[in-house]
């Protein structure tokens, strides 16, 4: 299977990261999550899998479709 990549659907400031590179995660898990607006966004898991890479760091800024984790299911 090949590597999936998570983008960020907001602008906004990486909050809190929940995971860690090679974590193994369950579909709808909480990866991430960011604040845009006053609000928090969480970042879920596609499908199950592990996490390969972690692309952003917290109080990060992040844009609008960028790559923000890649994750092998």
């Amino acid at each position: 299977m090949s590597e999936q990549s998570i983008t960020s659907e907001v602008t906004g400031t990486v909050w809190k990261i929940e995971k860690s590179e090679g974590d193994s995660v369950e579909a709808e898990d909480v990866i991430m999550i960011l604040e845009s607006m006053k609000m928090e966004i969480p970042v879920e898991a596609p499908c199950a899998g592990r996490i390969i890479k972690i692309l952003v760091s917290e109080q990060d800024v992040v844009e609008e479709e960028q790559v923000i984790v890649v994750i092998m299911p």
